[in-house]
């Protein structure tokens, strides 16, 4: 079939520096067009030179990164210093990058892609705040129809939510966004934190990444350590999540996941659930389905897979 066209829309995040390397570390399966960049975990200013950063550790300053929207849509930017520090990639001791950012906006990039490309041959995975893709189909409409899938981060529905009782980070920084992303008819997969708490980084695993001696494999243990240290704390977990690799993971072996074709609605309204994501998982209400909300996921084959791919970087 060929290597899947994906634009990761990222705010790295030593998780999103995680699946932007699995999916650069896999290109048979997966053909990144470009990376675009969004205010999420720290500042925009930051998102992209984290992205460029993880990049060059790849051995990849050829990729295209964009930087994006620096704002929500309708609110005020909530950030995760707290978890990711000040850098949003703290833990390993990375270079300034080289590489330069793309000229334009990376809004202007998702519409010049899916315009440009055949229709239903991109895919889209946000990996953080959705504001850079709903500000794209707002501003042009005509290319809601072309996107081949949207892979996301984002949501909880049993884990409930880790930056308020009831949201998810990513969806709670710009609910607005999320509404025209869940609300636009695009075939949707959801990675939730009901999955991703599933991908913990043990000690074991983590050594496995160290034990590959490249640079690459070092770094990311540096990464997880660091903001495991929040995680273990908070969950009582024996490891991190690594959130947003199960969505480079899912492009590359889809039969680790599973879930359910279910409604998935956004609360806009409520300032006490705002962001929430209302997953309709027993199907309890009439509303259509308009994603596939994934729950589960074989731990040791995502391991094994991210282990293997990092080695070849």
């Amino acid at each position: 079939m060929g290597a899947r066209k994906i634009i990761i829309d990222t705010d790295p995040g030593q998780d999103d520096a995680v699946a932007i390397l699995l999916a650069l570390a896999s290109p048979d399966e997966i053909d990144l067009l470009g990376l675009t960049c969004v205010a999420g975990n720290v500042p925009l200013s930051l998102t992209s030179k984290n992205a460029r950063m993880v990049c060059e550790l790849a051995g990849r300053p050829d990729v295209k990164i964009f930087a994006g929207c620096n704002r929500p849509l309708g609110r005020d930017l909530v950030t995760a210093e707290h978890v990711h520090g000040r850098s949003g990639l703290d833990g390993p001791s990375l270079p300034d990058p080289v590489m330069p950012l793309q000229p334009g906006h990376a809004v202007d990039f998702i519409i010049e892609t899916l315009q440009r490309e055949a229709p239903g041959t991109v895919t889209l995975c946000p990996i953080g705040p959705l504001t850079n893709i709903a500000t794209a189909f707002h501003r042009a409409p005509d290319i809601i129809g072309r996107v081949q899938e949207i892979v996301l981060m984002g949501g909880a529905y049993f884990q409930v939510g880790n930056i308020t009782p009831a949201a998810e980070f990513n969806i709670h920084v710009d609910p607005q966004a999320a509404k025209i992303v869940f609300d636009a008819g695009v075939p949707l997969v959801v990675m939730p934190l009901d999955v991703t708490h599933k991908a913990l980084v043990t000690k074991p695993r983590n050594d496995a990444f160290r034990a590959l001696g490249n640079k690459v494999g070092i770094a990311v243990a540096q990464m997880t350590e660091f903001f495991e240290r929040y995680d273990r704390e908070k969950y009582g977990s024996e490891g991190a999540p690594l959130h947003d690799p199960c969505v480079t993971a899912y492009l590359v072996r889809p039969e680790l996941f599973s879930g359910r074709h279910i409604n998935v609605e956004i609360e806009t309204t409520s300032e006490l659930t705002m962001g929430m994501t209302v997953a309709d998982w027993w199907g309890v209400t009439d509303r259509a389905p308009n994603a596939l909300f994934i729950g589960d996921l074989d731990a040791d084959g995502f391991f094994n897979l991210l282990t293997e791919r990092l080695a070849r970087l």
